[in-house]
């Protein structure tokens, strides 16, 4: 079992969790079931996914959950781009460019994970 707290990956994920519920909490009213939830889902889908991969006993398992949550990583940027595009969330937000470095962050654990072991 892997511990998810030393993981920066998993500290940054928990960050873009955060930020997003808090760039959400004004959207429009009639976004509450629409963008809103989407993202918000998506959000807890990141740092989640790395837990439950921390969880696991084989690396294949471990990379399979992280490679869930990049994905959920890279929906999530898209959906933060539209919302920025719609009006409903501020350019000034520091959620892109959180966003930009947890999927650094994570990309480069996931191909350290699969690199082979000489």
């Amino acid at each position: 079992m892997r511990d998810h707290t030393k993981l920066r990956a998993f500290e940054l994920a928990d960050e873009v969790a955060l930020l997003t519920y808090k760039v959400t909490a004004n959207f429009p009213r009639e976004e509450q079931f629409g963008l809103t939830s989407q993202m918000r889902r998506a959000a807890v889908s990141v740092p989640s996914n790395i837990v439950e991969g921390c969880g696991r006993d084989s690396t294949a398992d471990y990379v399979r959950f992280l490679d869930i949550a990049f994905g959920s990583l890279r929906e999530l940027e898209y959906q933060v781009s539209l919302a920025t595009r719609l009006g409903f969330a501020s350019g000034e937000s520091e959620l892109p460019n959180k966003l930009i470095e947890t999927s650094k962050v994570l990309g480069a654990l996931i191909r350290s994970l699969r690199k082979p072991k000489a």
